[in-house]
C-alpha cells in the first residue's frame, strides 16, 4: 500500500511543480524580480572580488613593510 501512496505523492508533486513553474514563468513581475536578483548577485560578486583584491594588496604591502622593518 505504501508504494501506491508514494506514486500518488509523486504525481501530485509533479503537477504542483508544473503549475508553479508555468505560473511563475508567465508572470511579468516574477521575471522582473528574477532579473533584478540576478543583476544584484552579479554586482555583489564583483564587489566581493574587488574587496578580495584590495585585501590581498594590503596584506602584500604589510608583508613588505614588515620585511623591511625586520631587516633594519
Amino acid at each position: 500500500m505504501a508504494g501506491g501512496g508514494n506514486f500518488i505523492h509523486r504525481v501530485i508533486s509533479y503537477v504542483a511543480n508544473e503549475l508553479i513553474v508555468n505560473g511563475l514563468s508567465n508572470s511579468a513581475s516574477f521575471q522582473r524580480f528574477a532579473v533584478r536578483t540576478s543583476k544584484r548577485m552579479e554586482d555583489l560578486s564583483k564587489m566581493a572580488q574587488q574587496k578580495r583584491q584590495e585585501i590581498a594588496d594590503q596584506v602584500k604591502d604589510v608583508s613588505k613593510n614588515f620585511e623591511s622593518f625586520k631587516d633594519r
